[in-house]
């Protein structure tokens, strides 16, 4: 699959060639097919890979039931450091979406829609528990947040001057400062 994403990421969906994605991961044509029935099968595997890692994540975090604001920093900075972590996957996927299928939509939109609604109602229940401001609505606090990540391929560069990590706390920081009472 990496050699796939380097491919799509250079060259784009619609240019890169089967045989050339199966050259650069030096395999054979019955082995790509074995585990992908057709090219927009390894774009979808790119996605699902990704959301997958995010959502395991996310789980994880809102499952250890930490205070608000710990909670908020460390999706932040988690889904930071996979965006990063996996740059090319990300800009691969956001440019070229729109070619899955519509069963494929509907199943990506689901996983986006479960990931955004867990974090939002980590900002609401602490909202309403007074922990943090209502003056800006869950939704919205949530859709700046995935927003500015949603963003990082454009402008991320992993030979920068900060890490994934100290990014994903700055984001934190800034959409955390927007939720103070």
């Amino acid at each position: 699959m990496g050699a796939a994403v380097r491919l799509f990421a250079a060259k784009g969906f619609d240019a890169t060639t089967v045989q050339e994605v199966v050259d650069a991961a030096s395999v054979t044509k019955g082995a790509l097919y074995h585990y992908f029935g057709s090219k927009d099968d390894l774009l979808f595997e790119i996605y699902r890979s990704l959301i997958g890692r995010q959502m395991a994540d996310l789980d994880r975090i809102v499952a250890a039931r930490l205070d608000a604001a710990t909670t908020v920093r460390r999706i932040l900075v988690s889904l930071v450091e996979t965006t990063a972590e996996s740059v090319d996957e990300t800009a691969v996927f956001v440019r070229e979406m729109h070619r899955l299928n519509a069963d494929r939509m509907t199943s990506f939109r689901a996983e986006r829609r479960r990931y955004h609604e867990t974090f939002r109602s980590v900002v609401e229940q602490a909202q309403e528990a007074g922990e943090f401001s209502s003056a800006v609505p869950a939704d919205t606090a949530v859709l700046i947040a995935l927003g500015v990540v949603n963003q990082l391929p454009t402008w991320y560069r992993p030979d920068g001057p900060k890490s994934p990590t100290q990014l994903g706390a700055e984001i934190a920081d800034f959409i955390l400062a927007g939720l103070r009472p």
